[in-house]
């Protein structure tokens, strides 16, 4: 039997809002976006994903989803990339073998150990890790 993970649902206070964000900021495709009765909903998904995030249909408060993360070939092209579009991202991390986060220099190897940090409009928090090679 296969299991996958395709859809997080993600508590936000502004569906539109949210919305514009991961859409115009990070670049989501909207898959739907949903009135059943009162309920208003969206789906969107990250190029290349084959898991969807979910706003408006979360029974956790706004802003206190952390630790979801994404992965790109390329942190320092998504950096160059979200900040074109007006993403406020922390500077680019190397995360040390000794532990803990530093920021990376030109000489880092960033497979595996480079990321950036994000947080949404409600705070949710977002990681986005470099993987251009898996073991």
């Amino acid at each position: 039997m296969r299991w996958t993970l395709e859809v997080v649902s993600v508590p936000v206070s502004d569906i539109d809002r949210a919305k514009a964000f991961y859409v115009d900021g990070l670049g989501f495709h909207v898959d739907h976006d949903t009135t059943a009765g009162p309920v208003r909903f969206a789906q969107l998904t990250p190029p290349g994903s084959g898991c969807s995030i979910v706003i408006g249909m979360s029974a956790m408060a706004p802003g206190s989803l952390q630790g979801l993360q994404l992965v790109v070939n390329d942190v320092r092209a998504a950096h160059a990339e979200l900040t074109a579009r007006g993403v406020e991202v922390g500077e680019v991390q190397y995360a040390s073998r000794e532990g803990g986060f530093r920021p990376a220099t030109a000489e880092d190897d960033l497979n595996n150990s480079g990321f950036l940090f994000l947080s949404d409009p409600d705070g949710n928090g977002w990681a986005v890790q470099q993987i251009t090679a898996r073991p």
